[in-house]
């Protein structure tokens, strides 16, 4: 989990390995070396094929879109917030659709 320019467990491990290497040079560390980059190229790989960050990233502004209306609109009726809901769904389904034809890189 990342918080602000913080690394990720990975990325630490990745670097970890790295300074030992770095410091050995033995065949050892190379291979953890490599074997963590690798990890980590896949990882990424995998996020950006899938579009699992960006789907993650809509699903949360739609939630919070939806906590922010019934917010701004204590007396909406459950029909008006049936609308809203059903109106914020459509949009982020939409969001996941276009994922679809972006281009991966």
């Amino acid at each position: 989990v990342m918080s602000g320019g913080d690394m990720t467990t990975a990325q630490l491990f990745q670097q970890v390995a790295l300074l030992r290497w770095l410091s050995s040079q033995t065949d050892e560390d190379r291979r953890v070396l490599v074997a963590m980059t690798g990890i980590q190229v896949g990882r990424e790989l995998l996020k950006r094929i899938t579009g699992q960050d960006k789907v993650d990233a809509y699903k949360r502004a739609c939630i919070l879109s939806i906590a922010e209306f019934v917010h701004q609109n204590p007396r909406a009726s459950q029909a008006q917030i049936n609308a809203e809901v059903e109106k914020r769904v459509l949009d982020f389904a939409a969001q996941v659709k276009a994922l679809e034809t972006a281009p991966l890189f």
